[in-house]
């Protein structure tokens, strides 16, 4: 487990929650459940909840270095990732407020030289991902491309041959490319770099001192150190050159900056009315420029995430409460929702189970094994449930595997996560179904019996990295419920996993959390698993075998061949 330091600044605001006494708007039980996630969650970093300029709670737990045992703390400076699209998105309005653009302008009338593909697309369209423009992050050889200086123009070198994903405008898809074409704009309207414009126009007006553009070689102070973890296991960050994220991800700041930044964009302080009106309007599925739109139970919020190797984080803003959350850690691939919504439902008045309060019965293993299986909707979202030992666990989608507590026969909680699972039985007490609720909506699916893998008439195929996720390499019988294909491999780390050609009728990959294969040692496989990875410390040729005697569990085996 990793262990938790914890420094805590609360600020006696009990007016701005409401009536003295009520206990689900008191601000203790804000520390109570900020308090309570963290430990469950293991989280390292800072949160602030505030109620528009005022702070209601201001906390840091972990360590921002932890070679050096130091803690994190309210002044500790995050790298932001995704967030950063707020910011460029505001200063492409700036410029438009200052009639150097217009959002309805084609890219292509301020930038020259782009592919003949990208001249449909609308500065509008970069801003809301409609503009179909291929993410470089979702390209195999990504991994290669971070590690090195770019230039924007190198960094969407690779995507500018490929065609659009889509007709621009037709349809919504992520992509971190439009916003480093986005930073490139800025730069050329402006007549100055991406960096200048916003600290000229952005954080100086804001006050915002404790943010700037994170570079590898600045010493910036209070700079957190970034974290990976691997089977519990903290590891430092795989490295990044921050000039490949740029106007997509490249800034660092600090959860009192960002409260000043949400206070001020929200109440006009930035940008017109109008501006802020148009930044806040949502495209299809809930996209503005560089916001997430979203009603749920605690209404309208504008938020966004963020994600960069050694970070994740999260701020979000309520705007008829005025309420705002800032989360931000220095542990990569963290959900940070599971603490931003109990946190949000607390500063609104609503009532807040944690994990800790629930309470919770022994199920012998026959009636957990009732429980066990798959579980789907109409239009294919599924979950996983399984038995290990005296363990229940969940998995949703491509989701890590998640142990679940009963508190009842049929109803289940997580401990590190605001969700819970429901079984439903037909009149004879046998289980038809399962209704999961998370983020305050639930999810009814149905149980489905699948058939075992059929290995010896569907073709199915190593498909990865290497071959970009193709039909190329199919798995051969080479023994009896043994398959195997040989390839060329160069050093690396290769991401791969077992198909068939749609991945319905065979999807095999890694248990959660075990991802790496090791030459020469068996490593069994689940259905429906993460990628597997394996490391190449020099090119050569390797043999994948993979034993199918157990076909829900079968063993793969690489080997170096002469």
């Amino acid at each position: 487990m990793f262990s938790l330091r914890v420094c805590c600044v609360i600020f006696g605001l009990t007016s701005l929650l409401g009536a003295a006494g009520s206990k689900a708007q008191d601000l203790q039980r804000l520390k109570e459940v900020a308090d309570s996630l963290a430990k469950e969650q293991n989280f390292s970093g800072a949160v602030l909840v505030a109620k528009g300029d005022k702070i209601l709670l201001q906390k840091a737990y972990g360590d921002a270095n932890r070679e050096w045992a130091i803690p994190n703390s309210s002044n500790t400076r995050f790298r932001l990732g995704s967030i950063t699209k707020q910011f460029t998105a505001a200063a492409i309005l700036l410029l438009q407020e200052r009639g150097k653009l217009k959002l309805d302008d084609q890219i292509s009338r301020h930038i020259s030289g782009l592919p003949d593909s990208w001249n449909t697309v609308t500065i509008q369209q970069l801003l809301t991902h409609t503009s179909g423009i291929h993410s470089f992050t979702d390209l195999p050889e990504y991994r290669n491309i971070e590690r090195f200086a770019k230039s924007p123009e190198e960094t969407l070198a690779p995507v500018r041959e490929l065609p659009l994903d889509f007709p621009s405008g037709s349809q919504w898809n992520y992509s971190n490319s439009g916003y480093v074409l986005l930073g490139m704009l800025i730069e050329k309207l402006s007549n100055t770099s991406y960096e200048q414009f916003v600290q000229q126009n952005i954080f100086a007006p804001l006050g915002m001192k404790d943010s700037g553009y994170d570079t590898n070689a600045a010493i910036i102070p209070h700079r957190a150190a970034g974290y990976a973890a691997t089977n519990l296991k903290l590891q430092n960050a795989e490295f990044i050159h921050m000039s490949v994220p740029f106007a997509a991800g490249a800034l660092y700041s600090t959860t009192g900056d960002l409260l000043r930044w949400q206070t001020a964009l929200y109440e006009g302080r930035l940008l017109s009315q109008s501006s802020v009106q148009a930044m806040t309007t949502a495209v299809p599925p809930g996209y503005g420029f560089g916001l997430m739109i979203m009603d749920g139970p605690e209404g309208k919020r504008y938020f966004h995430a963020g994600g960069i190797e050694g970070f994740s984080t999260l701020s979000s803003y309520r705007p008829t409460e005025k309420i705002s959350v800032v989360i931000l850690s220095n542990i990569e691939n963290r959900e940070l929702m599971w603490i931003e919504l109990p946190l949000a439902r607390v500063s609104l008045g609503q009532k807040v189970i944690l994990p800790s309060e629930r309470k919770t019965i022994s199920l012998t293993h026959a009636n957990l094994d009732e429980l066990v299986g798959k579980y789907a909707t109409s239009d294919g979202k599924w979950t996983l449930v399984r038995r290990n030992a005296s363990q229940l666990s969940v998995r949703s989608g491509g989701q890590p595997w998640l142990p679940v507590t009963a508190e009842s026969k049929d109803h289940f909680f997580a401990r590190t996560m605001d969700v819970q699972f429901e079984f439903h039985r037909t009149q004879n007490g046998t289980v038809d179904g399962l209704t999961t609720l998370q983020f305050g909506e639930a999810q009814r699916m149905s149980r489905i019996v699948e058939s075992d893998p059929d290995y010896a008439h569907v073709p199915f195929f190593l498909r990865g990295e290497m071959n970009n996720w193709g039909l190329n390499d199919v798995m051969k019988s080479t023994v009896h419920k043994v398959y195997s294909v040989d390839l060329q491999l160069n050093k690396g780390r290769h991401l791969f996993k077992f198909g068939s050609e749609d991945f319905k009728a065979i999807d095999f990959g890694a248990a959660s959390g075990d991802e790496s294969v090791v030459q020469g040692v068996a490593k069994t496989l689940e259905a429906l698993g993460e990628n597997l990875q394996f490391e190449v410390s020099a090119s050569g040729k390797f043999r994948f075998n993979l034993d199918t005697n157990d076909v829900h569990a079968p063993k793969l085996t690489v080997t170096r061949l002469p």
